[in-house]
């Protein structure tokens, strides 16, 4: 392995560098896109500039007073800064894996190659362009990435089938094989939502993939009789945990009602999208599906008590009191818990969005917080965080090298990860199953039942028991709860008020208490009504 020439930019490669005259780094989030500068320093400062956060910096008393005025001002402002001067002479500042790191000037790594990993961090805003780059294909996805079909798939859908239209003054769309057609229905339908077009991705591979076990195909070719078929073999996956006898072969996929109406649902807008564009002369999948009676139906089942909730908070809490040195993995940890906990967002919505710099936690006057986050549709949430999560946040910050509140402009990611300068949706899953198996696994031997029911349990659980705090326990009126969750619909947010029958017990006691009442007078309820 050898190192190239930072100071150029030089990419580090094993045997070999890259000259920097043949690459440039570009930013993307600016109108019209930048060139980054080539200078290690130059480009450090450009970076601090556009991401709000510092970079690489070089700190001595002199630079101190000059930016700051004043030696007070400058202990409030860099504490860490300024302890570490009194024993040397300069001082560096330097982010590396969502943290900002204060060492002494000859301990401080190159400044080149901490600006090429934070450019590397930043991939969706920051590109690497060489002069022979080739141009992007024009088959993308929401992040300009060429749609993920493996290379299999992709060979199987560049043909078509009797019922594709070759005359181009009715085939609007415009395109040739079903990959095109598919790539236009994609970009088309899924262009609002990151979530929708990767469940979309999903349910369409699912139906290749099944037809090229059954040798049919192309899907311009499938006629009705074979979306039947598909839809039949959807219904005979067995949920798991069920058996289907003694006889019963290796296990299928695990697949529920509502992920066999949304698998068709997704099918059904396929073909409803070519057949109106005049990509295919007929609609073989018309009528397949009920509409929206699968939402209508919609009922929580994964719930978990608020019991064993109050442990998960209580292993977080002894997690930060035993801490004697600031550990930013397990703060970390205790942070994303708690967003999970008191916010109700979903996964993907607390997984850092580059391109809006979301989601973001602010402070307002009194001191009380908000998370803005990015939900369905693209659509921006803000959600009110209790007075209990500021702690946290704030001492998971301080463990970052960071300010207790975060600045009007700042861009940097809300949780940090140790490969790359965010935490992503994995990493937010894994954090969230550390805390529960933890919990699961102080508490099995004494009831194993809840144990293993912690083990099961997923950030998403979290969200349902958010939701039937508010609506149930708390009663918060639907509209509100609806704003909070981020629902579409006030039907989904009053489903959660059908899954506790002590609630819908007690307003029936609050009903007909007055009758009762008054027939303890008169005679029995019974005897009122004779």
């Amino acid at each position: 392995m050898r190192n190239g020439n930072y100071g150029n930019f030089e990419v580090v490669v094993s045997g070999a560098a890259e000259p920097a005259s043949s690459q440039l780094w570009v930013d993307q989030g600016v109108t019209p896109a930048q060139t980054v500068p080539t200078a290690p320093e130059l480009a450090a400062q450009y970076l601090s500039n556009v991401l709000m956060h510092p970079v690489y910096e070089h700190w001595n008393w002199q630079r101190l007073i000059k930016v700051y005025g004043a030696l007070p001002d400058a202990r409030r402002a860099k504490p860490r800064v300024c302890k570490l001067l009194l024993n040397v002479a300069s001082v560096v500042e330097y982010w590396q894996k969502g943290k900002l790191h204060v060492v002494a000037g000859p301990d401080a790594p190159d400044p080149a190659a901490i600006v090429v990993a934070v450019l590397k961090s930043h991939k969706t805003r920051f590109r690497l362009v060489a002069a022979d780059m080739q141009p992007k294909s024009t088959d993308t996805d929401l992040d300009g990435q060429p749609i993920p079909f493996a290379v299999a798939l992709r060979t199987w859908l560049q043909r078509t089938g009797r019922l594709y239209n070759p005359h181009e003054h009715t085939n609007t769309l415009g395109a040739t094989d079903d990959y095109a057609a598919l790539s236009a229905f994609l970009r088309e339908r899924t262009c609002r939502s990151r979530h929708t077009w990767r469940a979309y991705t999903k349910e369409l591979e699912r139906l290749v993939t099944w037809c090229q076990e059954l040798d049919l195909g192309p899907l311009s070719d499938l006629t009705r009789q074979d979306l039947l078929k598909y839809k039949s073999h959807l219904q005979k996956m067995r949920p798991s945990g069920r058996s289907a006898g003694p006889q019963a072969t290796a296990p299928k996929p695990s697949i529920s009602e509502t992920s066999q109406a949304r698998a068709m649902a997704v099918v059904t807008s396929l073909y409803s999208y070519w057949h109106d564009t005049g990509y295919l002369q007929g609609n073989p999948a018309a009528g397949l599906t009920g509409g929206s009676r699968a939402q209508a139906g919609f009922a929580p089942t994964r719930m978990v008590s608020l019991e064993l909730l109050a442990l998960c908070d209580a292993w977080a809490n002894r997690s930060l009191q035993s801490l004697q040195i600031a550990d930013a993995n397990v703060v970390r940890r205790c942070a994303i818990w708690i967003l999970f906990r008191f916010s109700g967002a979903r996964l993907t919505e607390l997984a850092w969005n580059p391109s809006q710099a979301l989601p973001r936690v602010e402070y307002d006057k009194v001191g009380a917080i908000t998370l803005t986050v990015v939900g369905k549709g693209n659509k921006i949430r803000q959600i009110p965080l209790p007075i209990s999560c500021v702690l946290v946040l704030q001492r998971y910050r301080l463990a970052r090298g960071l300010s207790e509140q975060p600045a009007a402009l700042e861009q940097i990611p809300l949780i940090h990860g140790e490969k790359a300068g965010y935490l992503g949706a994995r990493g937010l899953y894994d954090e969230v199953k550390a805390v529960l198996l933890a919990v699961a696994s102080e508490i099995e031997q004494g009831d194993p039942q809840s144990g293993l029911l912690l083990r099961s349990v997923s950030p998403h659980w979290l969200r349902h028991a958010y939701a039937r705090t508010l609506v149930v326990d708390k009663r918060v009126p639907l509209p509100a709860a609806q704003a909070l969750l981020g629902h579409a619909s006030v039907q989904t947010t009053a489903a959660y008020a059908k899954t506790d029958l002590a609630h819908l017990r007690e307003f029936v006691e609050q009903g007909f208490g007055d009758s009762s009442e008054r027939g303890g007078k008169s005679g029995t309820p019974a005897q009122s009504a004779l």
